[in-house]
């Protein structure tokens, strides 16, 4: 019986330390995404944005051409994918974030095809590794 109970005992007291151990993980939560620099730079009265997009045929075109020939690569990331692209009046703005600077300059360069380099403007941001 003594042989028993030390047994429970010693089960309990392993049940118990592995509980513990898992409670202590060290690893803080990660903060939550914060765009507010983003949001403010965005809401500059000189920085377009897409609902400011006329619905003039050259713009739609402009932009068409750009989205078909990013979707059409299918090495960019969904993030590469998911640009905003804004055109007025021939000038393209380029907005969102990418997963690299190789993304970040291929986007660019497929804008840049359809309008000129000097008509496109971007705001790309890389996305941090974790």
């Amino acid at each position: 019986m003594k042989i028993v109970l030390q047994r429970v005992a010693f089960g309990c007291l392993l049940a118990g330390s592995v509980v513990w151990a898992s409670a202590q993980d060290s690893s803080a939560p990660a903060p939550a995404p914060d765009n507010t620099k983003v949001n403010q730079r965005d809401k500059a009265a000189s920085e377009p944005t897409a609902d400011q997009q006329k619905n003039n045929r050259s713009d739609l075109d402009i932009t068409k051409q750009i989205r078909h020939s990013i979707m059409s690569d299918k090495s960019l990331s969904t993030y590469a994918h998911n640009v905003k692209i804004i055109s007025q009046n021939g000038m393209v703005t380029l907005k969102g974030v990418v997963r690299s600077d190789d993304e970040k300059q291929l986007i660019e360069a497929k804008a840049a095809e359809v309008v000129g380099k000097d008509k496109v403007t971007s705001e790309l941001d890389v996305k941090p590794a974790k």
